[in-house]
Formats: structure tokens, C-alpha cells, sequence
């Protein structure tokens, strides 16, 4: 077997990355919801440098695709990674190998574990991705919203306010953080502290293009802060940014009631389409977009790499 040339793509040759083919390429990842690769200089999403792929006779055999949005200096989520039959290592030695650093989102289809065929295209993945060194850290649901499902009923037992103050959104967050079910905030919590995971949500609703007034907090009758919600747009559309109810409040099914109204707001500012997702053990976060008509329309599957000075965990 002829040696693996690993390397990134430029302008001038990212038409490879779309020669390599594969029969379990449409079930798995981008492809599966329709997405087509275009580099940046095409009018795309994705960059030349941050674009790899691994060759053997000139033929690509893996390709891997980091995506983040324009002004980002670093990538956010590994979008796309594919690798011939028999190619399963060189898949691995090509995340090894690029110089990139960011979650590994594995879209999946509904029920896909059962599915023989969506199930062997995603373990091939998973497999090479964890041979790789990233770490495998939960399993979400994706929904998506449209006008036909209807709005969800308002129940009135919430206050909606604006809170421009991030100090005053940072402590709700920071709050929030505690006895959290979503995977991705007590990774950051139990290696970083609280304050850190707070603080990486707020960032997120700064990143997106959305206005910033859109995020609001939640009161109760007596004037008992309950949670917050965050409509937003993403780069790729609106989305419910973030869904959190205080620990004091838990249990009380607020948790719905916040989902309603930014499903409200996202709708009237015209919204077509609205994207979310939770963690699949977030039984009543799931439970609340049920409720809402939210159809889950694919699932993922998180990998991601090691936190420096912190031991793996599966």
C-alpha cells in the first residue's frame, strides 16, 4: 500500500474534497441533511486551511472539514469527516495529524441505532474519531419547529422581561449551571468552575448574529426570577439559543412555558424554520418540546477532545 499524504486543501484545489465518494456518505453527517461542501472563495462556508484530507495514489481516501464563521480564529465544530472502505486508520491519522482542535458533531438519523445501515456508517465514525483521541460526551436530540406545527399554547405564569445588564445574565446562568442535565455545561463546570460555564454561554449568545435584547429573563407572580430564554439566530438560522430554569424553580415545568415564548418571539420576527436540540437524557427539556411540537428530526452524537491537565472519561 502506497504511503498517506495528510494535508490541507487551498483555493486552489478544494474541488477534491468532493470527489471522494462513499455509498454511506448521504446517511451520516452534513451530506445527510443536505448540505453540500463550498469553500469560502466559492460563496461557502468553509475554509481551504481548515479543510484536510488524506491521499494515496492521488486519491482522496479521508476527508475532514473544521467550520466556524466568519471573524472566528479558531474552528468551532468538525462538520464533516468521511473515509473510504478499509480506510479507518488513515481517517484517525488525519484528525491526528491536522492541527485543529474543536467537537466532532455526528449527525445521525432519527432511531438510527435501529438502523444496520446508519448504525455501521456511524460507528465506522465514531470508532476513528475515538482512535483519534477525542472523547465521546453525550448524545443529543435535534428538532426543528415550522408554522405548520402550530404555535404553542402561552400558559400566563410567567413574567417576560428584557435584561440588558450581562452581569445580572451571567448570575442567572451561574445558577443555572447547578444541577445542570445538559452534558456540555457540567464538562466545563467540573474542570473549569461554574463561572466559566456561565460565562461560556453568554458567549455563545454574543457570537450569534441575533440581537442581544432578544434575551429575556422569566418571573414568577411574586417576582421570583424562574429562568431565561434566548431566541436567536445562529449562522445557519433561528434556533431557541438557550432554555434554563433556576434550581429553586425546578419542578414546576417552566421549563415549557419559557420554550412557548421564544417560540413565540422567533415566529414573529418571521421565522420559517426553528432549530434546537437537548441532551437525550434531558427527559423534561425533551418533554417540553414534545409538548411545544417540536419532531425531532435527526440526532447527533458529541466527541470531543481532551481538556488539557484533566483525566479522559467516556
Amino acid at each position: 500500500m502506497t504511503d498517506l499524504v495528510i494535508r490541507a486543501l487551498t483555493e486552489r484545489d478544494t474541488h477534491l474534497f468532493n470527489t471522494f465518494s462513499h455509498p454511506d456518505v448521504p446517511l451520516v453527517g452534513r451530506a445527510s441533511m443536505g448540505h453540500v461542501y463550498r469553500p469560502v472563495h466559492e460563496g461557502g462556508e468553509y475554509r481551504p486551511e481548515w479543510t484536510w484530507v488524506a491521499l494515496r495514489d492521488d486519491t482522496v481516501v479521508a476527508r475532514a472539514a473544521w467550520w466556524g464563521q466568519a471573524g472566528d480564529t479558531d474552528p468551532v465544530v468538525l462538520d464533516w469527516f468521511d473515509f473510504a472502505e478499509g480506510e479507518d486508520e488513515a481517517g484517525a491519522e488525519l484528525l491526528r495529524d491536522a492541527p485543529l482542535n474543536a467537537e466532532y458533531e455526528l449527525t445521525l438519523p432519527p432511531g438510527w441505532l435501529d438502523r444496520p445501515d446508519a448504525l455501521a456508517a456511524g460507528r465506522r465514525r465514531i470508532d476513528a474519531a475515538t482512535a483519534a483521541g477525542l472523547l465521546p460526551l453525550v448524545e443529543r436530540f435535534r428538532y426543528e419547529w415550522t408554522p405548520g406545527r402550530g404555535l404553542p399554547e402561552r400558559p400566563g405564569r410567567l413574567e417576560f422581561r428584557e435584561e440588558p445588564d450581562d452581569a445580572v445574565v451571567l448570575d442567572v446562568l451561574r445558577r443555572i449551571v447547578e444541577g445542570s442535565l445538559d452534558a456540555h455545561q457540567r464538562r466545563v463546570a467540573e474542570t473549569q468552575g461554574p463561572e466559566a460555564a456561565a460565562q461560556e454561554e453568554l458567549d455563545f449568545f454574543h457570537w450569534c448574529p441575533s440581537p442581544r435584547s432578544w434575551l429575556q429573563l422569566a418571573y414568577t407572580p411574586g417576582g421570583e426570577t424562574a429562568g431565561i430564554h434566548v431566541p436567536a439566530h445562529n449562522p445557519s438560522g433561528p434556533c431557541v439559543g438557550f432554555i434554563g430554569v433556576l434550581p429553586e424553580q425546578r419542578g414546576n415545568g417552566y421549563a415549557y412555558d419559557l420554550l412557548a415564548e421564544c417560540t413565540h418571539k422567533l415566529a414573529a420576527e418571521g421565522a420559517e424554520r426553528i432549530a434546537a436540540a437537548t441532551d437525550q437524557g434531558n427527559f423534561p427539556m425533551a418533554a417540553a418540546f414534545t409538548r411545544a411540537g417540536y419532531p425531532v428530526v435527526s440526532e447527533r452524537v458529541c466527541l470531543v477532545p481532551p481538556q488539557s491537565g484533566t483525566a479522559a472519561s467516556g
